[in-house]
């Protein structure tokens, strides 16, 4: 077997082989031996016809073709090897010639990109400081106020902002009622905005068995088309005014969030203040090594790939489909009420797919310029971490992961290259 690598533009290279001689006439053999057992001749039991009245059953291209697949599943890992090549897509083969004597083949193959690491270490970028402040906590406070509040229905007046109005509604299009646009009985919380924009508006005001033709538009990107856009008229009935009566902001209330260890409105104002402070400083982080990570790749060069774009955006798609399922929702009704299809939606992730795929290329030079190791002990470590994580068995865990190490290591290293990035 003769090979040879040959760098093409970008991320793109051309791998040629060529099998001459025993290897590729016994490739040739076992393909014969192997397409033998489906040929029937009158008058031989299966196995037992002469070897030259077989071959001249199966036709030479057969024979070429299937010897073709055998040498490629032998030997393609080592022409991989050979030349110190590592795909990231499935290559594109082409056969340059093929007869008794020789087979000569290419691979057009993707690799992955070169980096050229720029600066990655101390790096002028500043965490953001953590400040809770007064105003912040009576805000959370008022939050929990509201949450705790109950409704007393209001015998006289009219309905205004913040009540609760217990309505019927029924919508008309071009004067004819539309599916989905009828509800008895109904409390809608004015100000809340669950309901098309200028509807809420337009309850304030009634009194307690009024009726009222309220007009509103459908926003453009609603998401039953046959409304999208159009005006319709909702008649609308108030049966019921009720307010939102607020409890005092005291110990009592401190004791009905049933929060651990908080009896006092002293207790709760540390629990929201630490809430605050915990939310402030995880916000900070992750902006931080947002702008660390922008810098670094930008300071970095590298020619992403679109197979590993498009790879990256197939990965993100699969995140998509997972969260929504944990919502109760498929990703064909996503699409569905979303008005998206699955172009779309991999239209708008596109740019942070690439971003991705830059990140990780850029850690993984980062990993290779520190020198960055993976020891035993830290993969033991996070083998039980894994194990914790799921309520399992170390050694259960292993034999699930078995084929996954290779991602597991990956992963540390790449922790590994953020924390020298920041320094850490």
């Amino acid at each position: 077997m003769k090979s040879n690598w040959t760098k093409l533009e970008g991320s793109v290279g051309e791998l040629t082989a060529e099998f001459t001689g025993a290897e590729w006439k016994k490739a040739q053999e076992e393909a014969f031996n192997k397409l033998a057992k489906n040929v029937k001749l009158d008058g031989f039991r299966p196995g037992k016809a002469p070897a030259a009245l077989i071959k001249k059953r199966i036709p030479k291209a057969t024979m070429l073709q299937e010897a073709l697949e055998i040498i490629l599943s032998k030997e393609y890992a080592a022409l991989l090897q050979e030349n110190n090549v590592e795909p990231i897509a499935q290559p594109e083969l082409s056969v340059d010639s093929i007869d008794e004597e020789k087979l000569a083949v290419k691979f057009k193959v993707t690799v992955k990109p070169e980096v050229t690491l720029g600066q990655y270490k101390d790096l002028d970028i500043k965490k953001a400081a953590v400040r809770v402040t007064q105003k912040e906590i009576q805000a959370e406070l008022e939050t929990l106020r509201s949450e705790f509040a109950v409704l007393e229905t209001r015998e006289e007046g009219t309905v205004e902002n913040g009540d609760t109005a217990v309505i019927d509604f029924e919508g008309f299009l071009d004067g004819v009622a539309f599916e989905g646009g009828k509800g008895e009985s109904h409390p809608l919380e004015i100000g809340s905005g669950s309901f098309i924009p200028g509807f809420e508006e337009q309850v304030i005001g009634m009194s307690a068995n009024e009726t009222k033709d309220i007009n509103v538009t459908f926003p453009k990107e609603y998401q039953a088309p046959e409304l999208a856009g159009k005006d319709v008229v909702f008649k609308v009935t108030v049966h019921e005014i009720k307010t939102k009566i607020l409890p005092e902001l005291d110990d009592e209330l401190a004791k009905d969030t049933n929060i651990e260890n908080v009896e006092t409105l002293k207790d709760l104002e540390a629990h929201v203040k630490a809430q605050l402070k915990s939310q402030k400083t995880t916000k900070a982080e992750n902006e931080y090594s947002e702008a660390l990570f922008k810098q670094v790749v930008e300071n970095a060069t590298v020619d992403v790939p679109e197979v590993m774009v498009e790879q990256e955006m197939q990965q993100m798609l699969q995140e998509i489909m997972g969260n929504l399922q944990q919502q109760g929702l498929d990703f064909e009704t996503f699409k569905a009420i979303t008005g998206k299809t699955t172009e779309d939606i991999k239209e708008e992730i596109k740019e942070q797919a690439e971003s991705r795929v830059k990140l990780n290329l850029v850690l993984a030079e980062i990993v290779k310029a520190e020198k960055l190791e993976v020891t035993e002990e830290e993969m033991n470590q996070e083998l039980e971490n894994i194990a914790n994580y799921y309520g399992k068995d170390v050694e259960e865990v292993k034999t699930v992961f078995a084929g996954q190490m290779g991602a597991i290591t990956s992963d540390i290293l790449n922790r590994k290259a953020i924390k020298v990035i920041k320094g850490e």
